[in-house]
């Protein structure tokens, strides 16, 4: 049982990917770009070559297979979220990632980006930390600038359009067999521009950089999504309804959006706009629907009145790359003060894991995780990670995350600290 407690090891150096699983990660991730028709623009980066800082946006999975295709004949140490590794530790750490618990200051991480670049390796991350929610920019880290500052090495971004659009992080069932897609592939900052600039003038070059907007592309793009259960999953992001203000009523079926409460609805066509069956048509642009919500979200917080609520939880860990742990169950708050889920074990023993709002500018939420277990919150120490399930009541993850960003930028206002780069 000590064995299966054991935390990860974050201190070993990561490798360079082994030759021979080279032409296997390309080969796995060729299909995919050939399906998805990307096309690819450069600027700045031909005859570049390692070291360099690699950064990309994150939609899906997707992401990291384009990052291979166009870095291509070099082979990037990707950083990778503990839950990962999970059954293939000695994989990834063959292929040179780099583990990471989300939204922990660890300086484990920092140490092996360094050693990658002083090895003339490509040190590839995906700073947003998670799937965006709704193909938008989610925060950046406020160290970004940083750590480009300090490594003294170009600065490459990778931005993609049309991944969220393909395979929403709100229903991974299936993709959409999106037929094309963008890469934006740019030598963004060099050496010399580091070294004149300062720290907050490189994380203003980064958010200029990683604006986007997947639902805006493919509008404007006319990229069709026709599969008939579009909308599904949409719930997940549009908790509220604009029409009667009611949270947590809202359900999806097919290309239908509704709320249960006052029984409005809404189709979803096949360039992702929204349109009212009866009445106004709010939001005929899902990010405006989820901003809306985080407005809300915002006063509640301006108002000191945020607040989930006590919720019953189930919660896993993950010390390690073996597996979840059950811990059993417990309660979930998440206020003004942050979050604080407790549990009591079978020797009567309490449990618990308290995440400050000053300490989170941001956290990591999934959607029917874990072979449809439901949607989830994870909160990490350096150790290990708690997935905390909320279960027989009524609630949204979407909303713990937006009000966890919101909390950490009044946080940020009321000490005059810099918020994070990108949304405040």
């Amino acid at each position: 049982m000590k064995s299966d407690l054991q935390p990860f090891d974050m201190t070993r150096h990561p490798i360079s990917c082994r030759w021979f699983l080279k032409p296997v990660a390309w080969l796995i991730a060729l299909p995919g770009f050939l399906r998805h028709r990307p096309v690819v623009t450069k600027e700045g980066v031909k005859g570049l070559k390692p070291p360099y800082l690699l950064l990309g946006n994150h939609n899906a999975f997707f992401d990291m297979k384009v990052s291979a295709m166009v870095t291509f004949p070099h082979f990037g140490n990707y950083v990778v979220a503990i839950d990962g590794f999970i059954g293939r530790e000695g994989l990834l750490r063959s292929i040179g990632c780099i583990c990471k618990r989300k939204f922990t200051n660890d300086l484990n991480v920092v140490r092996h980006i360094r050693y990658v670049i002083q090895n003339k390796g490509i040190a590839a991350i995906y700073p947003e930390a998670r799937y965006s929610l709704c193909g938008t920019t989610a925060p950046l880290p406020a160290a970004l600038g940083k750590l480009c500052k300090m490594l003294k090495v170009p600065v490459v971004t990778v931005i993609c359009h049309g991944h969220h659009i393909n395979h929403p992080f709100w229903n991974t069932k299936h993709e959409r067999n999106v037929k094309h897609t963008e890469v934006n592939v740019k030598l963004l900052l060099t050496p010399e521009q580091l070294a004149a600039m300062s720290v907050e003038e490189i994380n203003q070059a980064l958010v200029r950089e990683f604006r986007y907007d997947d639902f805006k592309w493919q509008y404007e793009n006319k990229v069709e999504v026709a599969c008939v259960d579009r909308a599904e999953g949409l719930q997940k992001i549009l908790y509220q309804c604009p029409n009667c203000g009611k949270e947590f009523e809202m359900t999806a079926s097919g290309d239908t959006l509704k709320c249960n409460a006052c029984g409005k609805e809404w189709i979803m066509d096949v360039y992702g706009r929204l349109s009212a069956k009866e009445g106004e048509t709010e939001f005929p642009h899902i990010p405006d629907w989820y901003e809306w919500e985080r407005d809300n979200v915002r006063k509640e917080v301006e108002n000191g009145t945020y607040s989930t609520g006590i919720l019953p939880v189930q919660v896993d860990s993950l010390p390690n790359a073996k597996g979840y742990i059950d811990l059993g169950e417990g309660t979930l708050c998440h206020d003004m003060n942050g979050f604080r889920v407790e549990l009591v074990n079978a020797d009567g023993s309490k449990l618990v894991m308290e995440k400050p709002a000053s300490s989170l500018y941001s956290c990591h939420v999934e959607y029917d995780y874990l072979f449809k277990k439901g949607d989830c919150v994870d909160l990490n120490t350096l150790d290990d990670t708690w997935y905390i399930y909320p279960h027989d009541c009524k609630f949204s993850v979407t909303k713990m995350a937006l009000a966890t960003e919101e909390l950490y930028f009044d946080h940020c206002r009321k000490i005059g600290k810099p918020c994070p780069p990108g949304i405040a």
